[in-house]
């Protein structure tokens, strides 16, 4: 991690926001000590909930309740 102090980063806003879209994490310092990191983005909650539900319907396959059904299932519990 790259590290700039504030009053650098100020003047080089935009180049400091190039690296970080090429994958670069940059760190801003303000008398030495790190106040703020500027890291690339990452997957919005929309695409990773498409994958995770996509990952649980490709586990299920082939997985079978053994001739019980899921109505049935539902009413022992609830005793």
């Amino acid at each position: 991690m790259k590290k700039f102090a504030f009053f650098d980063a100020q003047n080089c806003l935009s180049e400091l926001i190039d690296r970080m879209e090429a994958g670069e994490e940059i760190a801003i310092t303000r008398r030495g000590k790190v106040v703020a990191r500027l890291v690339p983005p990452t997957e919005d909650a929309g695409q990773l909930a498409r994958k995770v539900v996509t990952a649980l319907r490709s586990s299920r396959k082939g997985v079978s309740l053994g001739g019980l059904s899921i109505r049935a299932l539902v009413r022992e519990g609830r005793r």
